[in-house]
């Protein structure tokens, strides 16, 4: 079984498929050690990671050099995230993710929003759902396998409306040939359900503080539960509390003590 139809199974089990979003070549070994079936990276974090905001701030190219690292190294499936494509131009996207596809790469998320002069807006859906038709059609003419999982983003905007733009939005995602919706930011049980309900494609959650426990997630329906940027956040945080305690007491034995 190839990687890309391991991945796209892994979407159709009864257990939620937990992604491990990493942002080097050492954060996805480490996932991998831990058992994880597939990773996925984090542009906040990989961005962060180079000294960068996260919205596009990194090129392309440098994306596709983490990338290209991260997939020597591993067995296991990688999806990537490119945010908006890392281009206003559909041939554009199309041929950035086509270079993915090439390093192994068996999936991408795709955002329907743009950070324009730090400011996050929703992309007009008429206008993405021809985004979606034209890269669905192009690789279907290639034979190329992609997931593509589209990410909608009106919870991260935090829109008074958000659960009814987000289900109005994933419907027509769907029908335009997306193969798995995500929704980031989004909480509440109920509102996850009437989501999951919306669609008969695999929804995506992602890490915040209220998110209901794993098992509550797989039994209302969600198939795939990812992480973001905050593993990696909570690891420099970790990163920060050592070398605050080696300054504090003029000593390494932290380094060599447990914590």
């Amino acid at each position: 079984m190839s990687h890309f139809q391991a991945f796209n199974l892994s979407h159709q089990k009864k257990q939620s498929l937990l992604i491990g979003n990493v942002w080097d070549v050492q954060s996805a070994l480490m996932f991998e050690k831990m058992g994880f079936k597939a990773l996925g990276t984090s542009s906040a974090a990989i961005a962060s990671s180079l000294g960068y905001e996260d919205g596009e701030q990194i090129s392309f190219d440098e994306l596709y050099s983490v990338v290209q690292s991260i997939v020597s190294k591993i067995t296991i499936p990688l999806t990537v995230d490119i945010e908006a494509g890392y281009s206003r131009k559909n041939s554009k996207i199309i041929e950035n993710i086509v270079l993915l596809s090439q390093l192994g790469v068996v999936g991408v998320n795709l955002e329907d929003s743009i950070v324009e002069d730090g400011n996050r807006n929703l992309v007009d859906s008429t206008i993405f759902v021809e985004t979606i038709k034209s890269i669905k059609q192009y690789f279907l003419e290639k034979n190329i396998n992609i997931f593509l999982n589209i990410r909608t983003d009106p919870y991260v905007i935090g829109l008074d409306n958000a659960l009814n733009q987000s289900m109005s939005r994933a419907k027509l995602y769907e029908e335009a040939g997306a193969d798995g919706i995500f929704i980031p930011c989004i909480s509440d049980e109920n509102e996850i359900k009437c989501l999951v309900d919306s669609v008969s494609l695999p929804v995506n959650v992602m890490a915040v503080s209220n998110l209901p426990d794993f098992s509550i997630l797989e039994r209302i329906g969600v198939k795939r539960i990812s992480m973001g940027p905050f593993v990696y956040s909570k690891t420099n945080d970790n990163l920060k509390a050592i070398l605050t305690e080696i300054k504090d007491t003029q000593s390494f034995c932290c380094l060599f003590t447990e914590r």
